[in-house]
């Protein structure tokens, strides 16, 4: 057992607690500096993970072969990490309507240290506990505004719907094991063939299944979705729709590609059907809309839908494009989420009327929003274009290599989704512009930590879309050891 592969990890939880002791011992007025130091901290152990320093560069197993550091691991942990960081500053730029702003600080924190746990998950007893931190602590955040009702409504709501996804987790679990005896990936693996035809062991694969569904919103499973992403505190909603999901897909690739790839190759066309209604759905019920914050959950359903286009595919090329795809939703949602949070503060307001006339009240704000929506939608020569790309190729080669025609349909489906969701991104741009209502045209004085997440989120959505190459041989190298 090499426990010092979990380095990263417990220096993760160390920020934590020295957060919360923080809280017993550092005068009131100043914790608003506190974020500066989770920013400084994470920004240290990330150049550590990415130059190879200490521990945090080894690749191996520990805790007999359940917890992985491989190439996979490794770019979703660096990836968590980033969104931490933009999310510590969406939240410092939402502080004045937090109370208890480091408690809030740690469990964003913990979450994080249940994504990079996820990460390296190579059994069902570590992906049920990654999962379970991560839940959790979402629990709180989503309700951390305990003041407003619709806060206190999404906690319960994610509660109860969570709770009943990890029943599912567990009972899956449960079966796999009672059927093979094996929850490392690895030894089922070598095992699960001789269980194709046991109904007992296909059902738990199903159960987790579900269970995953949740963490990503696929169709069934999205109906917190909307409800949770409007009453959350906006930081929280920003981490859940890229952290939570990002962690969920991290799971999924581990479960399908290494724990039973012979399942996951005779579910072909189940997960071209999930894959095609969850983009149809999500764009659907986006249309709609005239919630901000409702009308990116939406979206966000719809995503999952996209980047279950690479899982359909089962091949190397979409399992790469689906790192791809994260890497460039990470800076698009987030920067959407940093203007909501913005305007939240200055109009009290998410419905899209409020963006009336934010180009002349903040320009840098009008064109990160312009932007955001422009990539979510897959225009070129942003990432979300790209992105889109390399999902659909990676569809149509399957479909040349396995000859299987619902490959075809999957792809009309992703366009007419990319096509009906040019209406309610360009919905928000057309309200930015060129909305006739009233206008507030007070000017908003943006802080420090706005302004640099704003240019770091544009900066990245345009460096992924126009040199796509380095994120992408990343992409590649990380899912090489996935099995096929």
């Amino acid at each position: 057992m090499n426990a010092s592969l979990i380095s990263l990890e417990i220096s993760v939880i160390g920020l934590g607690l020295v957060l919360m002791l923080a809280d017993l011992f550092m005068p009131a007025e100043r914790r608003k500096f506190l974020g500066y130091l989770v920013i400084a901290a994470l920004g240290g152990l990330l150049l550590a993970s990415l130059g190879g320093l200490g521990n945090f560069g080894l690749t191996g197993t520990a805790f007999h072969g359940s917890f992985v550091n491989d190439g996979l691991s490794l770019f979703f942990k660096q990836f968590f990490i980033v969104a931490a960081i933009l999310v510590i500053f969406i939240a410092m730029e939402f502080s004045d309507r937090l109370t208890a702003i480091s408690e809030y600080y740690s469990l964003i924190v913990f979450a994080l240290a249940g994504m990079l746990f996820a990460a390296s998950a190579n059994d069902f007893a570590m992906l049920f506990v990654s999962v379970e931190l991560i839940t959790i602590t979402f629990y709180v955040l989503v309700s951390f505004q305990r003041g407003k009702l619709v806060s206190l409504e999404a906690g319960v709501k994610y509660l109860i719907l969570g709770a009943l996804s990890s029943a599912f987790m567990v009972f899956g679990i449960a079966l796999i094991w009672g059927t093979t005896g094996k929850l490392n990936f690895t030894e089922l693996a070598a095992v699960a063939s001789q269980y194709a035809d046991s109904k007992i062991f296909l059902l738990g694969v199903l159960l987790v299944l579900v269970g995953l569904g949740f963490k990503i919103a696929a169709f069934p499973f999205q109906i917190w979705v909307p409800d949770v992403y409007q009453g959350a505190p906006t930081p929280t909603t920003a981490f859940l729709a890229i952290g939570s999901k990002a962690a969920g897909f991290v799971l999924l690739l581990r479960v399908l590609f290494t724990a039973v790839p012979g399942v996951t190759h005779q579910w072909a066309n189940l997960l071209i059907i999930i894959s095609g209604i969850t983009i149809l759905y999500g764009n659907l019920c986006a249309l709609p809309q005239r919630n901000l914050k409702r009308l990116l959950g939406y979206s966000s359903i719809s995503h999952a839908g996209y980047l279950l286009l690479g899982v359909a595919a089962l091949n190397a090329s979409g399992q790469a494009a689906i790192l791809y795809y994260l890497a460039g939703y990470l800076f698009t949602v987030l920067a959407g989420f940093l203007v909501i949070a913005v305007v939240l503060r200055h109009l009290d307001t998410e419905d899209i009327s409020g963006l009336a006339g934010l180009n002349q009240r903040s320009p840098l704000l009008a064109a990160t929003l312009t932007i955001s929506m422009v990539s979510l939608a897959g225009i070129p020569p942003l990432a979300g274009f790209f992105g889109k790309f390399l999902l659909l190729k990676s569809v149509i080669e399957a479909a040349q290599t396995t000859g299987n025609h619902a490959y075809y349909c999957l792809v009309f489906t992703a366009l007419a989704g990319v096509l009906i969701s040019l209406y309610y991104y360009f919905g928000v741009v057309r309200a930015i512009y060129w909305s006739r209502e009233p206008k507030d045209l007070t000017v908003i004085k943006l802080s420090a930590p706005a302004k640099v997440t704003a240019w770091i989120c544009i900066a990245g959505i345009f460096w992924l879309g126009l040199f796509p190459n380095t994120v992408l041989n990343m992409a590649n190298a990380a899912v090489k050891l996935l099995q096929m």
